[in-house]
């Protein structure tokens, strides 16, 4: 692929997240954080311009990837709500002003959005309650749910002729979102709530034309675009992902009510497209992974990624047939370079295990004769087709990458991804194993050059398959590995702490025991690098000190390096920086047949 990315290029640049357009569409305001520091809101004209900070009292949240539930508009565009990184709830006045302090709650708050007349702000707090505060400080907050579903998240503001509705997703224990959920909705004046549901998910409720609702729903077997009580688009792609987060806004109705753009899974890769409802033929805008379209005007932003497309915000100018749209790049996230390189774009595959089970793939080649397997976290997740920094790194080092999308993930229907229920953590490693056995039939490496990599769950099926992998693999890399599923129950953070339930079995199930890695550490035959964060609220850091112990005490070969400060994930470029050069000296190591020995 030619000269490749620095290790500065991968940690440089910013994350960009949640593109609003103001109500009269003149103005695009955004979220940005650099590297290792502190979110802003960014304020940039539609049409294209100069970028400008909105100096806020507090520090706001940030989206983490193509979700959003930072800040909304007032319908007026005289300020931005947002939320604070303190479980406040802020009015900041545009280009700018002295902010007004709407609410405080005692726990994280998410997804602001206005009502019709801008007197109140609806939010969801800990992803467990709705509740509606005075824009005006008026008065407390007032609940709205009535306390019946264990999680509710992603309000919406309902419109019709006569009323005003507040809708959100509700789920309860031991269901995840994307197992069975359903809208709940009440009146914004007080009332009963009701409830509808389909026969799996929904999610993303919103207003469409005329009073009606527009949704995502996978009754069909797809998680696709539905107008009421019957699918709008009907095919086997999915337009969204699992609820991993709020406001996650994979479709947009036009302001004069008779499109919806919305986006498109073509086997991880990813379209925007476009529906007309009256006869519901479907236009292709463009490739790439869109996510948080917003639609007002004329304009239609959102945020744009691809293999060879660093992300971007961008602006699409909706005059004429959607294939021949206009589209502005308005910001950029990461560093200068990337443009210039000549990033790949992956082969699709898909390899058939002995079961029968068919496991896609893709393949970013660089033909050198080595692999990284690198599995997704989730596991109910998916890596799509967009910037990844990692991948471009190590590709241009010569190793191909595949990414598997083994039982349990989205984007190839509710059948794949609910065929991991019961099998966490053996069905997901057979999965990672069939493509390990296609990887060297392929001729693409030989066992001794493939290295099976993976985060949080995805480090669990590295593991996994590290243990007797010997016959497959050279060595394995977890990066916030899940090792022990029992003790997640007890320890991991709310949203997943009953996660397991669904994926393993009841509390006390012998499940439990037979998947411990830790457990079955001694069967660990491969060199292992394992990297955690001391303060993981997702998978306790003493997981993978245990799991080190275990297999020193068996006498493997196993690296383990603890990021002081780190959570689920790495985000300090210091530790961030020592990530990229462990790997690559345990894949020098693996790929030469050096011995990989502890610090």
């Amino acid at each position: 692929m030619g000269e490749g990315p620095t290790v500065d290029m991968c940690l440089g640049g910013r994350d960009i997240s949640e593109p609003r357009l103001s109500p009269d569409g003149s103005t695009i305001a955004f979220v940005a954080r650099s590297a290792g520091g502190a979110a802003q809101i960014v304020l940039v004209p539609s049409r294209g311009g100069p970028e400008r900070i909105l100096a806020t009292a507090v520090t706001p949240t940030t989206g983490r990837g193509r979700n959003g539930g930072v800040m909304c508009w007032m319908p007026d565009g005289s300020s931005i709500i947002h939320v604070g990184t303190d479980n406040t709830l802020w009015s900041q006045p545009v280009p700018g002003g002295v902010a007004r302090r709407l609410a405080t709650f005692d726990a994280s708050v998410e997804g602001p959005v206005c009502s019709p007349d801008a007197g109140q702000v609806i939010v969801s707090v800990d992803r467990g309650s709705i509740w509606a505060v005075s824009t005006a400080g008026e008065g407390r907050p007032r609940r709205l749910d009535d306390g019946r579903h264990d999680f509710c998240l992603d309000p919406a503001v309902l419109i019709d002729d006569d009323s005003v509705r507040v809708a959100w997703q509700a789920w309860s224990v031991p269901d995840m979102p994307w197992d069975r959920s359903v809208i709940a909705s009440v009146p914004l004046v007080g009332g009963e709530v009701s409830i509808d549901h389909g026969t799996g998910q929904i999610q993303q409720v919103g207003t469409g034309p005329n009073g009606s609702t527009l949704c995502l729903r996978d009754d069909t077997g797809w998680l696709n675009l539905w107008l009421d009580g019957e699918c709008l688009v009907d095919e086997d792609h999915e337009h969204g992902g699992p609820t991993w987060g709020p406001a996650q806004r994979s479709w947009a109705l036009s302001p004069d009510g008779s499109t919806v753009a919305f986006t498109r899974n073509e086997g991880g890769f990813g379209r925007l497209c476009v529906v007309d409802i009256q006869t519901r033929d479907v236009h292709e805008v463009a490739r790439g992974v869109h996510g948080q379209l917003h639609w007002s005007g004329e304009i239609l932003t959102a945020l744009r990624s691809g293999a060879r497309t660093p992300t971007q915000v961008v602006a699409y100018r909706t005059t004429g047939s959607p294939d021949a749209w206009e589209r502005s790049v308005i910001a950029v996230g990461p560093s200068a370079g990337w443009e210039h390189l000549e990033l790949d774009e992956p082969e699709q595959h898909e390899a058939v295990g002995a079961d029968g089970a068919i496991v896609p793939l893709r393949r970013y080649g660089a033909g050198n004769g080595r692999v990284i397997i690198n599995v997704h976290g989730g596991p109910t997740d998916q890596w799509e087709v967009e910037f990844m920094p990692r991948i471009a790194y190590w590709c241009a080092r010569g190793w191909d990458i595949v990414v598997p999308d083994p039982r349990g993930s989205t984007g190839h229907g509710r059948a794949h991804m609910q065929a991991l229920r019961g099998g966490w953590g053996r069905d997901d490693v057979v999965d990672v194993r069939t493509v390990a056995r296609f990887v060297h039939d392929q001729g693409w490496s030989t066992p001794s050059t493939t290295v099976v990599m993976g985060s949080s769950s995805g480090g669990m099926a590295a593991l996994g398959v590290a243990i007797d992998g010997g016959d497959l693999i050279g060595g394995c890399v977890a990066l916030y590995p899940v090792s022990e599923p029992a003790d997640l129950a007890e320890r991991s953070h709310r949203f997943e702490a009953h996660y397991a339930l669904g994926l393993i079995g009841p509390h006390g199930d012998d499940a439990y025991r037979q998947r411990s890695i830790i457990r079955r550490a001694a069967s660990i035959s491969v060199p292992v690098l394992l990297l955690h964060g001391s303060d993981d609220p997702v998978v306790p850091a003493d997981q993978s000190r245990r799991l080190a112990a275990a297999i020193t005490a068996a006498g493997g070969a196993v690296v383990h390096e603890e990021f002081t400060g780190e959570g689920h994930g790495f985000r300090h470029p210091e530790n961030r920086r020592a990530e990229y050069r462990m790997v690559g000296e345990f894949l020098d190591r693996v790929r030469s047949g050096r011995t990989v020995t502890g610090q």
